[in-house]
């Protein structure tokens, strides 16, 4: 599908997301690629085969404490 030169990464291909987009439908939620995957605003993806892909957002993290804050009274 892709004639773009290098090529984007296959929808097998792990780095497949880097793959540009063809057609954009942000008010749907979705983003064709070129490679055929479409890849939703929730992380979602769909390949070309029928595979669905989870949502993988990454983990939520928590930063360290750095102490209790002053108060101005």
């Amino acid at each position: 599908m892709c004639s773009h030169r290098p090529a984007c990464p296959t929808a097998d291909h792990p780095d497949r997301d880097a793959a540009r987009v063809v057609a954009a439908h942000p008010e749907q939620g979705w983003s064709l690629l070129c490679n055929g995957t479409v890849v939703f605003d929730d992380t979602g993806e769909l390949l070309p085969g029928g595979e669905i892909i989870p949502p993988h957002r990454p983990g939520v993290t928590t930063m360290p404490s750095r102490g209790r804050l002053a108060v101005a009274a």
